[in-house]
């Protein structure tokens, strides 16, 4: 069945979205919920257990606090409180830690350490999944039970001031609101005190029960200077007045024989060493909790902070509000709270939560009996009912007290045992979901790379067996051992997946589907890799049989890629990602430097000889130095590449188990290395602009140069840099009118270039106008990227352009590398300067400061788009480069492309690239020699500069010339056209 490849390529692009999907549908579970959609009422409490008597029916235990005051600080490290640096950033704070009657601890965030994921696991108890980091840029409604519902329903009244995220996951839920938004982090002043200027007068006034505060200027100063900045004290100075202000007015109001107040000072999450935040570093993960009542013994000296979960501060407030337990919490009440309550009160709040914890185990786990945690709480409840039994019998004797003790004891060693086993079910993975969703994806690879000779051909289509392969035995045989297996792994007792809830009509449809997928596969193997492939240090060529033969280089970007595709089956490997491209990048360029050596060493005979015809005849000679510095640059591109990857290694630590090492960026942002961190950026920026300046147009090289300029002076107005006649305690600003004046001169280099493309295309077919105009977009590019990069990180950039330059002037063009070789080694060096950046596969690496620059609010289109363009710059650049590169080469040998050919290429890479590896082979076709032009063709120097010329500019192999579709025909045509001029040009000046 012929179909056309762009159909063909569409069709796999889909197939290939959902076996994905599958994949990530099993790696990211659902996150454990309650399958009730009713939400926990003061009616539904289960009453006191009792032994040998009527049911007790007491109803919830009385609350322990009248007023709770929550201080969220938003990236609240605990080393900032608990640290050596405590006294110094929170001194009240300290004070009241330290001598005052609280409990401190550090609280554990779970990944992803976001806001809004954050936010829902402190008001609901449950650990929120990695799909919420998307929700976080636009909360929807909280539907689910959690504190905040609850508090409302039992009439408290709730007043909030802080981030905008709450009202957006709590809409009418508040008494009183005024929300700031979270995402200008230009911003960390006002942000605070929009928060700060609500606080005298509700302070004072006593119509209200729960206030909540949410301050974001410490997030904001991380995000744009780090946790080290010389901003952070200040800022945490501000937040520990305002805590002493908030303690002292609830002091102040505390009346006597009314219920204590409880001042709660906690983190959403910590920040990394770089300021930012979302991964599970210990940074990141870990915040300050630090509890304020009168109902706490008060301290003689600092203690050690204990350790919690941060979903342990919902049904400690829940409970000591005297309100039921969220359905899907997972948390355990904190002990420390419950200690100056009677024995019967706690055994009581020890009770609440065991049962809620049990009973969302046995919704989310389907052997939820054969937990050790479920045991030990019936164990705990028997006990409980023994003990009340006693108790109510008037038993005051210290036997009870001791019976009172060992139960307590084994309900909080059944809460931790049934915390922990919910939590660990977002750790368990749907091996089956993921297995068959590799499987779809390997499938649809294997097939897309068979088919893409005959898919890149003339006819643009492609010929599937698929209706020998529906018609075959070993189909129907891949069908019932695939069922099988699927009945197998469904019935089993321990299976709990995905797939397996699909209806039956779904699941033989794919069962078929991938049977038929490998039927095709074999098929389609045996027609296009038949035995006796080779391999040859040369180029790849067609050999008479028309079997592939592959250089070393194929054989390292296909090994290469499709091992890198392997790897991130190992989450190891995916943390430390970098690794693999930095052993990629570096084994590629000892492959090249080998392919270049072989070049100008093993052939060179061949070009003495070539010199000397030349000579002989009197036509032409090249130049020796010319050729002697074109070989010796040829040469040290390659280890100077290997030099260049191994600094800019350096400059940023990425990764996960060692980017908290000191790098070079860290050195060069610190304030002693400023002047040196100046004369770097300035050297980069000229550097930036002798690279890209030598194909603009003069009015673009004019708006580089000032752009350029603007870029360093938004660095000097941010403080990162300096001028020479700049003081360098001068103040700060944001730099709005300096990074708008780089804007208007980036979107002038653009609409220049955009003129120059349309001109080629509609006005007139000038080719030179046309690169050009794609290089002056490109040119574009690199000036905003310079704008967004970090100072410490304009090396990158300026590697980035250099490599590039000497890549294509000395290795892609003088090797005769074709496209598909070209456009794996431009994939490969986008995916290493991804992480030179100084990212990773964390999400904490994202550098959102960059999306407020010149803007003076908070706007979401722009502040998006920002972001992404310099966290994937080094990509981007790379794939803009290549289509530069591509287009010049084309250009310049005057070679057509078909638009069948063009939208096949596009499809096919597409496809191929959506598991970060593909591998393009152009179409391998059998030539006739008569195309060929050959000595005895023609006679006297036309001749030999004509077969020189062809054979150089052919790559010395048909089919490999762009590698973009161009069958033997077309080739012919342009070979015997190449021939045909230049014969005609050289017998013309040679007379």
């Amino acid at each position: 069945m012929k179909v056309r490849s762009s159909v063909f390529a569409s069709f796999i692009l889909m197939l290939e979205v959902l076996g994905v999907a599958l994949f990530l549908r099993g790696f990211f579970p659902v996150p454990v919920k309650s399958s009730l959609s009713s939400k926990n009422k003061l009616s539904d409490l289960p009453p006191e257990p009792l032994t040998g008597g009527s049911s007790n029916t007491s109803g919830a235990p009385k609350p322990l606090f009248k007023r709770v005051v929550v201080m969220l600080v938003d990236a609240l490290r605990e080393d900032f409180v608990f640290g050596p640096n405590g006294p110094m950033f929170l001194p009240y704070t300290r004070h009241v830690i330290e001598r005052g009657s609280s409990l401190s601890f550090v609280a554990k965030a779970r990944p992803p350490t976001v806001t809004m994921p954050r936010i829902k696991a402190l008001t609901t108890g449950s650990i929120p999944g990695f799909i919420d980091v998307v929700m976080n840029l636009n909360s929807p409604a909280l539907s689910e039970d959690n504190l905040i519902w609850q508090a409302k329903t039992a009439g408290k009244k709730i007043i909030f001031y802080g981030d905008d995220t709450w009202v957006r996951l709590f809409p009418k839920h508040f008494m009183e609101y005024d929300g700031t938004t979270s995402f200008f982090v230009s911003d960390y002043t006002e942000v605070d005190n929009n928060v700060t200027r609500h606080l005298d007068s509700t302070l004072k006034r006593d119509d209200w029960d729960i206030l909540i505060l949410h301050y974001l200027g410490l997030d904001h100063i991380g995000h744009i200077s780090g946790p080290h900045s010389s901003l952070i004290q200040p800022k945490l100075l501000e937040m520990d007045d305002i805590l002493k202000k908030i303690h002292g007015s609830l002091v102040s109001k505390e009346a006597d024989g009314s219920l204590p107040y409880l001042l709660v000072l906690c983190g959403d999450h910590g920040m990394s060493e770089t300021g930012s935040h979302g991964g599970s570093s210990e940074p990141e993960i870990n915040t300050p909790l630090v509890l304020i009542s009168p109902i706490f013994k008060r301290k003689a000296e600092m203690e050690k902070p204990g350790v919690v979960e941060q979903v342990d501060l919902t049904p400690t407030l829940a409970l000591g509000l005297g309100l039921p337990i969220s359905q899907n919490s997972v948390g355990h009440v904190i002990p420390g709270v419950l200690e100056e309550s009677s024995l019967r009160e706690q055994l009581r709040f020890l009770h609440l939560n065991g049962h809620q914890l049990s009973c969302l185990l046995k919704d989310s786990t389907p052997e939820y009996q054969k937990e050790a945690g479920f045991e030990q709480f019936r164990v705990a409840e028997k006990a409980h009912g023994s003990w009340m039994k006693l108790y109510l019998e008037g038993n005051t004797s210290e036997v009870l007290t001791n019976m009172g003790k060992k139960v307590l004891k084994q309900y909080l060693e059944a809460l931790a045992a049934m915390s922990s086993a919910l939590s660990k079910q977002l750790g368990k993975y749907d091996m089956y979901s993921m297995i068959a969703g590799m499987v779809f994806v390997f499938q649809l690879l294997l097939v897309l790379l068979l088919a893409m000779p005959e898919a890149l051909s003339g006819s643009a289509s492609v010929d599937l067996p698929v209706l020998s392969s529906l018609l075959s035995l070993p189909f129907y045989l891949l069908c019932l051992f695939l069922a099988s297996v699927h009945v197998l792994v469904c019935t089993s007792a321990e299976s709990s997946c995905y797939f397996c809830s699909l209806s039956w009509g779904l699941v033989f449809a794919a069962v078929a589907f991938s049977s038929a997928m490998f039927c095709i596969l074999i098929s389609l193997a045996r027609r296009r890799l038949p035995d006796g492939s080779q391999f040859h240090g040369k180029s790849p060529q067609s050999s008479s049989g028309g079997e592939w033969m592959l250089s070393e280089l194929d054989v390292l970007l296909l090994a290469g890629t499709v091992g890198h595709t392997l790897s991130l089956a190992a989450s190891s490997f995916v943390e430390e990602e970098h690794q693999t491209w930095y052993f990629l990048l570096n084994t590629l360029c000892l492959t090249v430097f080998q392919d270049v050596c072989r070049k100008y060493f093993r052939e060179q005979r061949d070009e003495e000889e070539q010199i000397v015809l030349s000579k002989k005849s009197q036509t032409f000679s090249h130049s020796g130095s010319e050729m002697c510095s074109e070989k010796w640059l040829a040469l040290a591109t390659p280890p100077f590449t290997l030099l260049c990857c191994r600094l800019l290694r350096s400059l940023n630590q990425t990764g996960v188990q060692w980017a908290h090492l000191p790098d070079v960026g860290h050195w060069l942002n610190s304030s002693e290395h400023k002047v040196i961190l100046s004369l770097l950026s300035a050297f980069c920026l000229v550097l930036i602009y002798l690279l890209v300046q030598r194909r603009c147009s003069w009015v673009s090289k004019v708006a580089l140069a000032f752009g350029l300029v603007g870029v360093y002076s938004y660095r000097a107005a941010v403080g990162n840099v300096l001028f020479p006649w700049q003081h360098s305690s001068r103040t700060t600003s944001k730099g709005t009118v300096e990074a708008r004046f780089v804007y208007v001169f980036v979107l002038g280099i653009l609409f220049s270039g955009t003129k120059d493309l349309l001109r080629s295309q509609i006005i007139t077919t000038d080719s030179k106008l046309k690169s050009r105009g794609l290089w002056e977009i490109y040119s574009g590019l690199v000036l905003l990227v310079s704008l967004l990069f970090r100072a410490h990180n304009l090396p990158v950039l300026c590697c980035c352009l250099l490599i590039q330059t000497l890549m294509a002037q000395f290795i892609w063009k003088k090797l005769h590398y074709d496209a598909a070789q070209t456009t794996i080694m431009h994939y490969w060096f986008g995916q290493a300067f991804f992480y030179f950046q100084g990212n990773s596969n964390n999400i904490a690496t994202v550098d959102i400061s960059v999306g407020f620059v010149g803007l003076e609010s908070y706007v979401e289109a722009p502040a998006v788009f920002l972001t992404a363009l310099s966290t994937y710059a080094g990509p981007l650049l790379w794939a803009c480069h290549l289509v530069c590169y591509l287009s010049s080469e084309r250009d310049r040998f005057g070679m057509p492309l078909h638009v069948c050919d063009v939208q096949a290429h596009i499809h096919l890479l597409l496809s191929f690239a959506w598991l970060q590896g593909f591998v393009i082979h152009p179409p391998e076709c059998q030539c006739k020699s008569s195309m060929w032009p050959t000595a005895q063709s023609h006679t006297g120097p036309a001749a030999i500069y004509t077969k020189q010329m062809s054979l150089n500019r052919a790559g010395c192999h048909p089919g490999r010339y762009l590698g973009v579709g161009v069958i033997c025909d077309v080739w012919e045509c342009i070979l015997n056209t190449t021939q045909a001029r230049a014969t005609a040009a050289v017998n013309n000046t040679y007379g």
